[in-house]
């Protein structure tokens, strides 16, 4: 078996490398490249390492014809076009932890850097003016510090603030009462921390409702004299509006490690007195880069041997713990919405994805994903569990995910159903030994089969001498079946047959077969 090729094309640590090779992928090095020549390579690769330097666009992604994997050795992401990626099929991973102490630490060193104006007093120092009495500073202990974003980073400087004896208010859509409790911290809407807060500190990604969250009319609702600290994305903080708060004493300190624009090679900050920056060191400890360099190589090759996700930005997680256990099920998943995809006509716009029994206790994610790869092969050949939710999303599809705490017949079920002009058609799918993908139920009819390979799905009047000629149409074409499934509504009613073939049926034997009397419907399918 051929092994996964990876590609690092920026500089991390060497035992990244090492890492790929021990988990059984091959590896290059190579950085340094423009994009014109990353893009004359990455078509020999499965995976993607990079840090801040590389920039995967467009471009780079559709000269990516084996691409499977992007990692990226850090938390940002604005130097991968996600969109493109997910289109393409291509998974983008991060590593939102490997340096998050890392930021934390720096956040609160700013934060004590603000209250005792150290850079200032160290510049007056070096310089021989020894400014004893011109630099009064404030306690950090008993003030109240405003966290934006209760995340993983934020979490831990708050952590930190709360040994300094401060108290924290916390802002975050996501924080939960429970949550805040545990953290220790007061959970608060956002005017009301900035009406509280001594020190604001940022830990929020950058977003279309995040951008700008200390704008001018926020900053004018500040405590007059509060301090502020950004190691997050640049572009939380309105710098022109922070510059004129600064000034007017509103805000009495800012620190940002980050900008809207970087390299930050001019701002109206620069030399504004109590501003204090610098060029984006949240991460920049030794630590840190070794240790999302690791997570980065450990991530991607699970991904690439063992088909683990972590920390994927456009697919749902999958652990190597879990992915041997959810295979069976995705492979049932993926076939049950292959065949409802190719039996059903009409424009569809919604999909529901029912679990019962054993299935019910499982990640639902990955198994509505397997749905959506096999169902969303109807519009195009290149779908896979990645861009197939994506898809369907572009074509405005309404996905319904249920669970069902009840065992039926089954000790586990899929149930995969579309809406159609007819009305509701669903297939259900269930796991023999638990493993073994098998077609419990077709449109209301009970039917046991498997789904593999070419088939030939008929639907029919249940009449004596109907299954002869079926027979005899197909072996005069010279085709042989290989399994034979029946199922019908009643004696003499609808009836289903669902047939294995050994080779592909073409288009006139299936005509033949349509003009069979009692006939309703023929369909060649494939798995």
């Amino acid at each position: 078996m051929t092994k996964p090729r990876v590609l690092i094309s920026d500089k991390m640590d060497p035992n990244a490398a090492k890492i790929f090779i021990e988990r059984g992928c091959d590896v290059d090095v190579i950085t340094d490249k423009t994009p014109e020549e990353l893009a004359a390579m990455i078509g020999d690769y499965d995976g993607l390492a990079i840090r801040s330097s590389t920039k995967v666009t467009k471009a780079i992604l559709d000269a990516a014809t084996n691409l499977k994997v992007i990692g990226r050795a850090g938390i940002g992401v604005d130097n991968v076009d996600i969109p493109a990626a997910s289109a393409k099929g291509v998974v983008v991973m991060n590593t939102p932890f490997g340096n998050s102490i890392t930021t934390a630490e720096h956040a609160i060193a700013l934060m004590f850097a603000l209250a005792r104006q150290l850079p200032e007093a160290n510049a007056q120092t070096q310089a021989g003016l020894w400014p004893k009495n011109g630099f009064m500073g404030v306690e950090v202990t008993g003030k109240t510090l405003g966290l934006i974003g209760a995340g993983n980073i934020g979490s831990i400087v708050a952590s930190r603030a709360l040994g300094l004896k401060m108290k924290v208010v916390a802002f975050d859509p996501f924080l939960t009462a429970e949550r805040a409790v545990e953290m220790g911290v007061e959970k608060a809407d956002l005017d009301t921390l900035l009406a509280k807060a001594d020190f604001i500190t940022l830990h929020t990604p950058l977003t279309d409702q995040t951008r700008n969250i200390l704008s001018k009319d926020n900053l004018a609702k500040t405590k007059k004299g509060v301090r502020i600290i950004n190691c997050a994305r640049g572009g939380l903080v309105d710098e022109a509006a922070l510059k004129e708060a600064l000034d007017s004493g509103q805000v009495a300190g800012a620190a940002l490690d980050v900008f809207a624009t970087e390299p930050a090679k001019e701002s109206p900050l620069f030399g504004t007195p109590n501003f204090i920056c610098t060029p984006h060191l949240g991460a920049s400890t030794n630590e840190a880069q070794v240790n999302v360099a690791l997570q980065v190589a450990e991530q991607m090759a699970d991904y690439l041997v063992t088909g683990g996700v972590t920390n994927a930005l456009n697919m749902p997680s999958l652990s190597a713990e879990e992915a041997p256990k959810l295979k069976p099920y995705m492979t049932l998943a993926q076939k049950l919405g292959s065949l409802v995809g190719q039996l059903a006509h009409d424009d569809l716009d919604n999909i529901a994805i029912e679990v019962e029994g054993a299935a019910a206790e499982l990640n639902m994610k990955p198994i509505t994903a397997a749905v959506l790869s096999g169902f969303m092969r109807r519009f195009s050949d290149a779908v896979n569990m990645v861009n197939a939710p994506y898809l369907a999303k572009e074509r405005g599809f309404d996905i319904r995910e249920v669970r069902h705490d009840k065992t039926g017949a089954y000790h586990t079920l899929i149930r995969v159903t579309v809406n159609t002009s007819q009305g509701p058609r669903s297939v259900a799918g269930t796991l023999f030994a638990n493993s073994e993908a098998r077609l419990v139920e077709i449109f209301g009819i009970s039917l046991e089969a498997e789904l593999e390979g070419n088939m030939l799905y008929i639907v029919n009047e249940d009449a004596p001498g109907f299954i002869g000629r079926v027979g005899t149409t197909l072996g005069e074409a010279g085709l042989n079946i290989g399994t034979f499934h029946l199922g019908r509504r009643s004696a003499g009613g609808e009836a289903v047959l669902l047939l294995s073939m050994d080779s592909k049926i073409e288009e006139p034997v299936l005509w033949q077969l349509c003009k069979l009397p009692g006939v309703k419907t023929v369909k060649a399918l494939k798995f």
